[in-house]
């Protein structure tokens, strides 16, 4: 047993933090406690990214005008992904898919101009810029399940049009518009596999040997 391990009743919580996470898009209009709001942040900030280069910018969206212009750039791309579903277009306009006029906060996250200058990790893979944004959200996401505060990632809007509402620099490119808010209650399950959109896969399925498709052998 590593002597670096936690004990046991700390790794339970990390766990079951990562179990009981979900992308909520129901909240209370209470207000965000501003230093709760920062602790969110600084979790956020703590996330690893490729090269030590902290792509990610967040801003916080205070103006209502503002977050209804983001609402309606959400709407407008909510019907256009409904219609390319096809067979699905009535059952997807069912689904909530954002709470944006609804919870305490909205933050819009978004990569940082200038990712160009930033080869370490990126040389090959230019991509890996997303994905340390990403393992940021994915930190502020656990950490607000702990806090016990929603939070739901939108990713429905162009991101040009985006950039433009927010003024963002050129090369900058937003990411998520992220609803933080607290909660009458925490979904069971996922909402989207609640609906019965969609069922998880097994881990199993998606686990692979020294190979692609190929199983370990037992």
């Amino acid at each position: 047993m590593s002597k670096h391990r936690y004990p046991q009743d700390q790794i339970d919580t990390v766990y079951r933090v990562i179990a009981e996470r979900r992308d909520i898009r129901h909240f209370l209009p209470d207000p965000i406690d501003p230093a709760l709001l920062q602790r969110l942040l600084q979790a956020a900030h703590l996330a690893p990214s490729v090269g030590f280069m902290q792509p990610w910018r967040f801003i916080r969206i205070g103006s209502r005008e503002l977050r209804s212009d983001i609402h309606a750039l959400v709407e407008q791309e909510r019907v256009l992904t409904a219609q390319a579903l096809n067979e699905r277009e009535d059952e997807f306009m069912r689904l909530k898919v954002e709470g944006i006029r609804d919870c305490g906060e909205v933050l819009v996250a978004a990569l940082m101009d200038g990712r160009e200058c930033h080869v370490f990790g990126r040389r090959t893979l230019p991509e890996m810029d997303l994905a340390s944004v990403a393992c940021a959200i994915q930190n502020m996401w656990l950490a607000a399940r702990a806090e016990g505060v929603g939070m739901g990632w939108v990713s429905l809007f162009d991101a040009q049009q985006l950039a433009q509402l927010l003024q963002m620099p050129t090369g900058a490119r937003p990411v998520a518009v992220i609803c933080l808010g607290h909660v009458k209650e925490f979904y069971a399950r996922p909402m989207l596999e609640q609906e019965g959109w969609a069922a998880r896969q097994t881990l199993d399925d998606l686990l692979f040997c020294d190979g692609w498709g190929r199983k370990e052998k037992q």
